[in-house]
């Protein structure tokens, strides 16, 4: 097995393409990070509405399948659609009130119809999305990156908990967790070059098998159900549209659009890739067109995930190819439900042991793009701390939002759309047209704000490279072992 291939000196570095086999193992790595996220909105849906066994395979399949399309989609890209980035599309979890309510009330065909619409209006309004980008200088996405990682530490403390009502891990799940973390810390120390990048996977591998040695691996569930299935289009009805229903969904799908703005950012600029206008609309009109392909295929609007940015920044794996190849695994899972259920052997405590890694290396991405952003005669120490304080107050407190307008709640209790809209506005304010006291244009402000176009440019590829802050003990290149 040999090591990736190297850029050449006009290869973009998403483009790298490492050999087949690691291709397969790296892309491996990325469905185990995001597969529970892509499952948990159609079983909480699911079970609301009170499907059997049968039916909540079916959505479960199905978000497998539209997750894999859809990420491959955004990786390999067909004319307007896909941004070209290691980027991994799944069943969204913004969404999720808002479809449990409609489908409580009105069921299932009824949150489809509105989930369709929905996603026509988000092709709609991509082009206005999109040209949010030169609102994004480094002090902005350096924030977004920042809060993304930190907004992802209580998914990987909930899979550690077991989610239960307490909060307090098991012993037993504390144990597993904490074991799975070493182990990914230790293969990424001890090995070298190349092979330290599969530690992720390397101690998933390992953490479950500590975990079936104590009995904490459910092999019962892997012979139940189909081997092979391909659902039919509309299985729970043709689509049903209320006004109602649908204009929720838009607001929602707004959210989407905003979450994916930033996301496909934070990617662009941990890869080190040339971003601009189009190349964000494309990604974006990929997760607006997974709100219609969902329902037409029985789940529900995706988008791009989170999740996998950490694995990007930790592996530094930045080749499309990569995810290209975890689509193709969506698929066979969503084709081929044995295997997925397969792959949900892994404990949850195990996952949250890596989770800790993962999530903290988009963390600490953001960090270091921060630490590249001038902060004196400016205002940009405040818009910092003003998005992370908006960033983090759905995580401090969760019901903090309950009392404001639904559709307020909605925007807010997202904590990565909440800071990035408030760093937005403060660096719009600030940096572009100008302080009251300096009464500064436009021209001025750019300065103040970071920096000229190609400074953005050599801070997107300088944080690109020392994004190692993110990457666990890569080791020097003399010691990776040669083809």
């Amino acid at each position: 097995m040999s090591i990736p291939q190297s850029p050449g000196p006009e290869t973009a570095p998403e483009d790298e393409r490492p050999r087949a086999g690691l291709m397969v193992v790296y892309g491996f790595q990325h469905i185990l990070a995001m597969y529970a996220g892509v499952v948990t909105p159609p079983i909480i849906v699911g079970s609301v509405v009170g499907l059997s066994t049968a039916e909540m395979g079916i959505l479960i399949s199905a978000a497998l399948l539209v997750s894999g399309l859809a990420t491959l989609l955004q990786t390999m890209g067909v004319w307007r659609f896909g941004a070209r980035l290691p980027s991994v599309i799944g069943i969204s979890f913004v969404p999720v009130s808002a479809m449990v309510g409609i489908a409580g009330e009105s069921g299932l065909p009824t949150v489809f119809g509105a989930a369709l619409v929905a996603g026509v209006f988000g092709l709609c309004v991509v082009p206005v999305m999109a040209s949010l980008i030169r609102f994004f200088p480094p002090v902005v996405t350096g924030s977004v990156i920042t809060i993304i990682g930190v907004s992802l530490f209580p998914v990987a403390v909930g899979w550690i908990t077991e989610n239960n009502e307490t909060g307090a891990p098991t012993t037993g799940g504390l144990a597993l967790a904490g074991t799975t973390l070493l182990l990914v810390l230790l293969l990424a120390w001890v090995l070298p070059g190349v092979w330290s990048r599969m530690a992720v996977l390397g101690g998933l591998v390992l953490g479950t098998a500590v975990a079936a040695a104590f009995g904490r691996v459910d092999f019962s569930a892997v012979g139940e159900g189909a081997i092979f299935s391909f659902g039919r289009p509309f299985h729970f009805g043709p689509p049903e549209f209320q006004a109602a229903a649908i204009i929720t969904m838009c607001v929602v799908m707004l959210v989407i659009l905003t979450e994916g703005v930033a996301d496909i950012l934070a990617v662009g600029e941990i890869v080190g890739a040339r971003m601009d206008g189009r190349r964000l609309a494309d990604g974006l009109r990929v997760d607006a067109l997974a709100s219609i392909l969902g329902p037409l295929l029985n789940t529900f609007p995706g988008s791009t995930f989170s999740q996998n940015v950490g694995l990007v920044a930790l592996t530094r794996i930045r080749s499309r190819y990569v995810v290209a190849v975890g689509g193709l695994i969506l698929i066979t899972l969503g084709l081929f439900p044995v295997l997925g259920r397969i792959v949900a052997m892994v404990p949850s405590p195990v996952l949250g042991g890596a989770g800790l890694v993962l999530f903290g290396s988009v963390a600490a991405a953001g960090i270091r793009t921060l630490a590249a952003v001038e902060y004196d005669g400016n205002m940009n120490l405040i818009i910092v701390a003003v998005a992370l304080a908006f960033g983090t107050i759905p995580l401090a407190a969760p019901g903090f939002y309950e009392g404001f307008p639904s559709w307020a709640a909605m925007i807010l209790s997202s904590g990565i759309v909440a800071g990035a809209v408030a760093a937005l506005v403060l660096n719009a304010c600030f940096n572009i047209l100008g302080r009251k006291d300096g009464g500064a244009g436009a021209t001025e402000s750019a300065e103040v704000a970071g920096t000229t176009e190609a400074e953005q440019a050599a801070g997107t590829s300088e944080s690109t490279e020392s994004a190692g802050a993110a990457e666990v003990g890569e080791r020097p290149a003399e010691s990776t072992p040669k083809e």
